[in-house]
């Protein structure tokens, strides 16, 4: 299997865009790394000012991510399309996933070129994984791309992750129908793992994180619970179906309500038909 870092798509360095934030950055910069620039800190620190928490949802959602990523593996799920990957942060999804299953196979993809120059080294080094740079919006490209047809058998049950994507993308470029062309791909059996901002828990939270990522390559739209709701049509929720993120399946003792009213995710895993 390939070990490709990019996909082939020989970017220049100039396409790394640091005179505007990206929400790659910026998530990576909540999460405590280091793969960011000021403008992106900037930015990040104007979303925290005005929505305080922002780091912790961003922690809480990783921490489904990882906890999804075990299940469907523990489940039988063998090749993983892992879409908005972000800045790679260990342990990555195929870490995870091959704590369970050593031969899981994961594509990667993001549309930030930064997220690219780390691939080689965190994401595809250890063979059977390979990096697209691409972009969700157009999931054709995705779903044709070389790296993406080698690594994955859409012929086999498939984990699309989607997780703190779909939030950048307006309702006008039609997320529910980008999440249709993915999942028309995938056969019965796959699962559907997504995240997605919310400001049903903290209701100042839409207008303010939307000025503040107004200027980033990619703006917000936090939606409610029965807008989201409908991104798992065709698919059967695990339980215990589409929650804040803490809420599914949690390691250990329940979340308390304090703890909670810091998140502001909705996260579930679904089965396709």
């Amino acid at each position: 299997m390939t070990e490709q870092g990019t996909g082939g798509t020989g970017f220049p360095p100039e396409q790394i865009d640091t005179s505007r934030p990206h929400p790659a950055r910026m998530y990576d910069y909540y999460l405590g790394g280091w793969d960011n620039y000021e403008v992106d800190r900037e930015a990040a620190e104007r979303v925290i000012g005005m929505v305080p928490d922002a780091r912790p949802s961003a922690r809480a959602n990783r921490a489904f991510l990882l906890r999804a990523v075990r299940e469907v593996v523990r489940g039988g799920i063998r090749q993983i399309v892992d879409i908005g990957t972000g800045i790679p942060t260990s342990p990555n999804t195929h870490e995870v996933a091959r704590e369970i299953a050593p031969d899981v196979r994961v594509a990667y993809v993001d549309n930030d070129p930064i997220v690219a120059t780390h691939a080689g080294a965190k994401l595809t080094n250890a063979g059977n994984a390979g990096f697209v740079l691409a972009d969700v919006r157009e999931p054709e490209a995705i779903l044709e791309h070389p790296v993406v047809r080698e690594l994955i058998d859409f012929g086999e049950p498939v984990a699309l992750l989607l997780v703190a994507v779909l939030h950048f993308v307006k309702d006008e470029e039609d997320p529910a129908g980008i999440v249709r062309r993915l999942t028309e791909a995938l056969p019965k059996g796959s699962h559907l793992v997504l995240t997605h901002g919310t400001g049903d828990f903290h209701r100042h939270i839409e207008g303010d994180a939307a000025e503040a990522y107004r200027n980033a390559t990619a703006q917000l739209t936090v939606r409610g619970y029965e807008e989201i709701l409908p991104f798992f049509d065709g698919y059967e929720l695990l339980e215990p179906g589409l929650v804040q993120v803490p809420l599914w399946r949690p390691d250990g003792e329940t979340p308390t309500r304090a703890e909670l009213a810091r998140v502001a995710f909705y996260g579930g895993v679904g089965v396709k038909h």
